[in-house]
């Protein structure tokens, strides 16, 4: 223990979709806090990932991807989502690709100057940056955008510098005790685990437009000595969505199955049974009313 006062407190993680905030997350973290696909708008619900050491407890909130086109009422939710960890955050940390810039991002950035919270701007997909002199022309660009706090150069994917990245953040924090339990990891339950993982194997296995229609939630979740038994319910929008999610002869929603289940063993070290069902709900993406049903924050 350093002589050093303890610091505690918020890291809104910030960007445009698809930009990599869970993948990052997950990599500062050491293990798996939210779901991953390589299609934008995955991460939809605000997630508390607590990093504790014994001089900091950084607790970095992963949020939706910030976006334009928001006509949907779950866009629109996600949207405020993102923009409401902004109003509690004691820093910001403004996640964007290296070597690309876009409306989208400037979008952020804008918010970020708003809220007139310090912000450290993170450099990511490094890995992909060839040859390196285009990384300091990057860095030299994002410099002249805003006056942020540091400029990070970072591969998520790769972990390239992410030790670095953790030395930085706790001398922008206040002064505090942990805010959060040493032991905990998120604020989320396992319940909702089990559907993101679920969430999450369908958004990779369903290759049209389907994925940012459905959603799952979790009708029965009971652990007992012999395993975990879980009951899952896939939502779509419309009929004719149901047949795309079960495929020919239920192979698809088998597959997604297997998938999830191999994970949820692995994840919680025991037996894990799951059965899942789809479901038509119409047009539950664009009711409000709908979307807090199913689990969705209305900020």
């Amino acid at each position: 223990m350093s002589g050093s006062p303890y610091r505690a407190g918020f890291v809104a993680v910030v960007g445009r979709p698809n930009v990599g905030k869970s993948t990052l997350i997950n990599a500062l973290m050491g293990s798996k806090v939210s779901i991953v696909t390589a299609k934008p708008q995955t991460t939809r619900h605000r997630i508390l990932a607590v990093h504790t050491t014994d001089e900091a407890q950084i607790v970095f909130v992963d949020t939706p991807g910030l976006h334009r086109k928001a006509r949907r009422a779950m866009n629109r939710l996600m949207n405020r989502a993102a923009a409401n960890a902004l109003t509690d955050a004691d820093l910001v940390l403004f996640v964007t690709e290296a070597t690309r810039w876009t409306e989208e991002d400037a979008d952020v950035l804008a918010r970020i100057v708003s809220a007139k919270l310090p912000a450290v701007a993170l450099l990511n997909k490094i890995d992909l940056v060839h040859p390196k002199v285009r990384l300091l022309e990057a860095i030299d660009t994002m410099a002249a955008r805003h006056p942020f706090a540091e400029i990070v150069p970072v591969s998520a994917r790769k972990h390239d510098n992410l030790d670095a990245l953790l030395a930085i953040l706790p001398t922008y924090l206040p002064e505090s005790p942990p805010l959060f339990p040493a032991d905990m990891h998120t604020d989320r339950g396992a319940e909702f685990h089990a559907a993101e993982v679920i969430r999450e194997k369908l958004t990779m296995l369903l290759h049209q437009e389907l994925p940012y229609g459905l959603t799952v939630q979790i009708e029965r979740y009971l652990e007992e000595d012999a395993g975990i038994t879980i009951h899952g319910l896939i939502w779509v929008e419309r009929e004719s969505q149901k047949g795309m999610v079960v495929g020919k002869g239920g192979r698809l929603l088998k597959q997604v199955g297997k998938a999830a289940r191999h994970e949820l063993k692995d994840r919680l070290g025991r037996p894990v049974h799951l059965d899942l069902w789809v479901k038509v709900r119409e047009n539950w993406v664009d009711s409000e009313k709908d979307l807090q049903g199913l689990g969705y924050e209305a900020p």
